[in-house]
């Protein structure tokens, strides 16, 4: 099969590789010859498509797995997990307002958002963050809504790692 050498490299390297790989070749590629760059946009487009599919039942599934699955008085390595976080949303805001001041751009918007009104108060958002935290799993599965996403996998997870030992090995094993 003449893929084979491809798949196999594929099968080896990681998928965070791949993406960089891919991302290097997507910019040299518009660099040296932009009309073709134009013909691919579309695998760009086919990608950032699959992950917005993807990534609601990715999230669901893991939360509940590390939750499930996290044993009394094992070390949860927590705290370096919120440092990066906390480092990264820092620094990214830091290199925003930078490349901003440098780069000064205008938002011209097309349309206002019809039928949308902005909220009226705190009272408002605070009543539809728990509307959206209570949400039908499906439902929130279906239409991206991570609040709802977490608050059901926590849930599920909890029970999950309440349950009998039997039940959580099926959970690990998939059955």
């Amino acid at each position: 099969m003449i893929f084979q050498p491809l798949l196999n490299w594929s099968q080896r390297t990681s998928i965070v590789t791949q993406i960089i790989i891919g991302l290097v070749l997507g910019i040299a590629l518009a660099l040296i010859w932009p009309e073709a760059a134009l013909k691919v946009e579309f695998l760009g487009t086919l990608f950032i498509s699959a992950l917005k599919a993807v990534a609601p039942i990715l999230v669901f599934v893991l939360v509940i797995a590390a939750i499930s699955n996290k044993r009394p008085g094992e070390s949860s390595h927590l705290k370096p997990v919120l440092w990066l976080y906390v480092i990264g949303t820092l620094s990214a805001a830091i290199v925003a307002v930078v490349a901003s001041s440098f780069f000064p751009t205008t938002l011209v918007l097309a349309d206002a958002a019809t039928g949308m009104a902005a909220p009226g108060g705190i009272g408002e958002v605070l009543m539809q963050l728990l509307k959206n935290a209570v949400a039908n799993p499906i439902d929130a599965l279906l239409h991206a809504n991570y609040i709802g996403i977490l608050v059901w996998a926590v849930a599920i997870g909890i029970a999950l790692r309440r349950g009998a030992e039997t039940t959580r090995q099926a959970s690990r094993t998939g059955l």
